[in-house]
């Protein structure tokens, strides 16, 4: 994978520049250098520098979301675990993603400037913004809850990257859906999905609509589109996982009607 050659190169910071270059470099050990990388390019859309981007982000957001509400939960740290395997991480590759993990949760991370920079790498790919987000949230829904204080930090990082607040209830609600429901206390949690929640609509919403969300949605989250935006290859089983989930409550509403 290219850009993981050139972190192992050292030269992805350098390539970068900014808030994420720093973490980069922080993270695998290598000095970093502001004055060499102010000449870096600053060209955005490449997508080596947005699969690096990606990667640092991902991981570095899911700290500072993970202690938002003042403590990191036995179920926030197994779910960047389980992203890592997801991922099938190699140990270096592994290594890297927890010292960015762990420096999301230092008091002095910059989550608007990191958040700021990402939003400028990726160039307008609404969908690969969407997959971040997305994954944010799961991390917020790691212990079943939505505390008040992991509610402000992704309402911040939704509008740091140009989602409404009703865009991010929808993909709050998807997310909770495609988990089997949340609640703040565990209680009432459903069992399993719930179609119409995963796909953002009602029992209300006539098939021929459902339908249409169901197709937008499957091309936003199709994994070949999304690798071809930038999205790093490792995350692709990721993607799949949640047209899986799409797929599978658009055929379970298809058999109630």
């Amino acid at each position: 994978m290219s850009w993981w050659g050139k972190v192992v190169g050292g030269t992805v910071g350098l390539m970068l520049g900014g808030p994420i270059g720093a973490l980069i470099g922080a993270a695998f050990g290598h000095s970093y250098d502001k004055k060499k990388a102010r000449g870096a390019s600053q060209i955005p859309g490449d997508k080596e520098r947005v699969q690096a981007a990606f990667f640092a982000a991902t991981f570095s957001i899911m700290g500072y979301v993970s202690k938002a509400d003042g403590k990191v939960t036995r179920e926030e740290i197994e779910l960047a675990m389980t992203v890592m395997t997801e991922m099938s991480l190699d140990a270096s590759q592994r290594e890297m993603a927890k010292k960015l993990f762990q420096q999301g949760k230092e008091p002095g991370f910059d989550v608007d400037a990191v958040l700021e920079q990402f939003r400028y790498e990726c160039h307008r790919r609404s969908t690969l913004i969407q997959l971040f987000l997305e994954i944010q949230i799961e991390s917020a829904l790691a212990d079943g809850r939505l505390h008040d204080m992991e509610k402000s930090a992704l309402q911040e990082i939704a509008s740091r990257l140009g989602f409404s607040p009703n865009e991010l209830r929808r993909l709050v609600a998807m997310i909770s859906g495609m988990r089997g429901g949340y609640s703040r206390d565990h209680a009432g949690a459903s069992s399993k999905p719930d179609p119409y929640t995963v796909l953002g609509v009602t029992k209300d919403t006539p098939l021929h609509e459902i339908q249409k969300t169901y197709r937008r949605l499957m091309s936003q989250h199709h994994p070949d589109k999304l690798v071809s935006k930038g999205l790093p290859e490792e995350m692709v089983r990721i993607a799949n996982q949640k047209t899986h989930e799409i797929r599978t409550a658009w055929k379970t509403i298809q058999q109630q009607h």
